[in-house]
């Protein structure tokens, strides 16, 4: 799906034939500062290689729109923006800024449930505690239905219950429908436990595969 051609990013990476399949789970793990979240920042097209191509499904990403690309491919970053108004506006800000259809009402409690969010639509969002706004967040990417969810420390905020049940929906889900993800995370459990394949990155360069 994504095939990187010596690919470097500045200081940061280096990276001449990394390979991350389609509909599987792939987790990156490696010290911090290792270049593991710039990876996801190239595959969602928010910077550009210093040299050197990223492919996706065959094509040049350079050549892909951007606004185009995170149709498909979607991010969560580890602090995600919260937006001014309530709970049910961010679950919808995804659709408003696609200009796509939006889901009904059932559709966005149905997802506040999925992700553990205990909330009503008409909470304010900007209230939420930060393991709260890290659900909703969660929520508001999975409701965009895309082919690729990247996520850089999804459950970081989250209690370790509510982190098992969110990373079980997503990489169920995923794998029900035939998605791919790609995620960082500094856990050794969800890494071992959830993942198809991961991927040690250390000092910017791929050190193993497992």
């Amino acid at each position: 799906m994504f095939e990187f051609r010596d690919v470097i990013y500045k200081e940061i990476l280096d990276l001449p034939d990394l390979l991350i399949r389609k509909g599987i789970v792939t987790t990156l793990v490696g010290p911090s500062g290792s270049g593991k979240s710039t990876i996801l920042k190239l595959l969602n097209k928010m910077v550009s290689p210093t040299s050197g191509e990223i492919l996706f499904e065959g094509k040049d990403l350079a050549g892909i729109p951007s606004v185009e690309h995170r149709r498909n491919v979607v991010m969560l970053t580890q602090n995600p923006a919260m937006f001014p108004g309530t709970v049910g506006d961010n679950l919808l800000a995804g659709f408003r800024f696609q200009q796509r259809p939006l889901p009904e009402e059932a559709v966005l409690k149905e997802t506040l449930c999925q992700v553990h969010l205990n909330k009503t639509l008409t909470s304010s969002a900007l209230e939420l505690s930060g393991g709260e706004k890290q659900r909703l967040a969660l929520g508001r990417v999975l409701l965009l239905d895309a082919t690729v969810y990247l996520f850089d420390e999804p459950s970081s905020a989250l209690d370790e219950e509510t982190e098992r049940f969110v990373i079980e929906r997503l990489t169920g889900e995923a794998k029900e429908k035939g998605k791919t993800i790609v995620l960082v995370t500094h856990s050794k459990a969800v890494a071992e436990t959830y993942s198809d394949e991961i991927i040690d990155i250390v000092d910017g360069k791929v050190k193993g595969r497992r």
